[in-house]
């Protein structure tokens, strides 16, 4: 499927439906955590961020978590075996019922079937639907290399698309703005290929079961929220 075209406002039908799962997928810097706490405002739906609820297994010790934090203190990476145990348990809580926005899970081909299949064994549960941010790699280089923030007071600037009024200072106090040691193309370019490595295969998968969707990116925050909402519509249709 193309690119969804631009829907301005609130799509009152898709406000309607249930949303049920939802994969957000785009490359770094596309803005899935905008448009994420978009829909979780909107539909009332959690986020599962695999990040989150590998740092609330271990906060709590539960089993899960301190498996994995001895595998973490060893320097190796947790397995999708105990992620997936982890994205299970958290599945079984009643706010998910409605629909739940998936952040960085599936990150592999391996996740997504094992998604597909749990999800496949629970009654009356829809199945994920992924829902692709398009936006160019100029733009996506002009976000990251421009970002500046001010150590005093926090305030966030892109010298390309939101700059200061006077260029490397904070508006508000005068204080050189700073850059992250990563926000560089180099940087930008080693995760784009970590991202197409891994997230291809998932994308080739949800395409070829007919639930998946772009969405223009380089569009204002609620036009893309729309353009995201309007595609969900379509695709639980």
């Amino acid at each position: 499927m193309g690119l969804a075209p631009a829907v301005q406002g609130d799509n009152a039908a898709s406000l309607r439906i249930k949303p049920g799962p939802i994969l957000l997928l785009g490359a770094p810097g596309v803005g899935k955590g905008t448009q994420a706490k978009e829909l979780m405002a909107r539909w009332g739906i959690p986020q599962i961020s695999t990040g989150d609820l590998l740092r609330d297994n271990r906060d709590h010790g539960t089993a899960l978590g301190l498996e994995a934090k001895q595998i973490m203190a060893q320097g190796k990476l947790v397995p999708d075996e105990l992620v997936n145990q982890m994205v299970a348990e958290r599945l079984k809580l009643p706010d998910t019922f409605d629909g739940y926005i998936l952040d960085g899970y599936p990150r592999t081909l391996g996740q997504a079937h094992w998604l597909d299949g749990h999800i496949g064994t629970v009654p009356r549960a829809l199945p994920v639907i992924a829902i692709s941010i398009r936006v160019s790699y100029t733009q996506l280089l002009r976000r990251i290399t421009g970002r500046r923030n001010c150590p005093v007071c926090g305030s966030i600037y892109n010298i390309y698309l939101q700059p200061p009024k006077v260029d490397e200072l904070c508006d508000l106090d005068g204080t050189p703005l700073a850059r992250r040691s990563d926000d560089t193309e180099e940087v930008l370019e080693e995760r784009m290929r970590t991202y197409g490595l891994l997230t291809a295969p998932v994308v080739e998968h949800y395409r070829a079961l007919g639930r998946f969707e772009e969405v223009d990116g380089e569009q204002p925050v609620n036009e893309v929220a729309a353009g995201v909402m309007a595609a969900v519509a379509r695709l639980r249709g």
